[in-house]
């Protein structure tokens, strides 16, 4: 995944000494044994500087997995910022507890356990960043849930490989059908302003929302 936001990559240049933190190098690890395909260094890198750029200050994550992003977002809003992760594993969650808690980032998070989409509606106000990855088949209903979520000029990010309309061969015709009506909604979308995609590949995309 080839980064061409100049501003991430003037970031990961300058900061990527500094990622040598013991907890990161085992949460990659088990993302790496997990054979999740997009947890990586430059994701997680991706998502702080956007959240950054927004000077984001309360988060949410549709789909937290073990915590992995939930460590990039967590330094992005830092000890005085909000940063909510869900996911339906009881499990996931006593892994990011341990992993974040071990980095000294537990302080501003809070773990929802259950559907993504319904912790999210249980919650009040506006969130500066809704990031979604959770299984692709529910991309519509987490845009209908986040769109009147987000402030002016926060951000919807997702990890959506068909933004630009490129179908992967291996993707489920389900999968693929999702995530087009999900793309089709934004674009119709009054709220859509802009796009970010950091990536060559359209792997990461950033809604901007007005």
């Amino acid at each position: 995944m080839d980064i061409v936001n100049p501003e991430i990559e003037r970031y990961m240049a300058g900061r990527s000494a500094r990622f040598d933190e013991p907890v990161l190098l085992e949460m990659e690890a088990e993302g790496a044994e997990r054979n999740f395909p997009i947890v990586g260094r430059n994701v997680g890198i991706t998502l702080e500087v956007l959240a950054r750029s927004v000077r984001a200050h309360r988060v949410i994550e549709l789909g937290s997995g073990f915590g992995y992003s939930g460590f990039w977002h967590s330094r992005a809003v830092g000890p005085d910022g909000e940063l909510h992760l869900t996911d339906g594993d009881p499990e996931n969650e006593r892994k990011a507890q341990d992993y974040l808690g071990r980095a000294g980032l537990w302080q501003p998070v809070t773990y929802h356990v259950g559907d993504a989409v319904t912790s999210l509606n249980a919650l009040d106000g506006e969130f500066d960043v809704v990031y979604c990855d959770i299984d692709k088949e529910g991309y519509p209903d987490a845009w209908r849930a986040a769109r009147e979520r987000i402030r002016i000029g926060g951000l919807y990010v997702c990890d959506n490989v068909l933004w630009s309309g490129r179908v992967l061969d291996d993707e489920p015709g389900d999968t693929t059908k999702a995530i087009l009506e999900h793309n089709a909604l934004i674009a119709e979308d009054e709220r859509y302003v802009s796009t970010i995609v950091p990536t060559r590949d359209g792997v990461m995309v950033a809604v901007r929302v007005g």
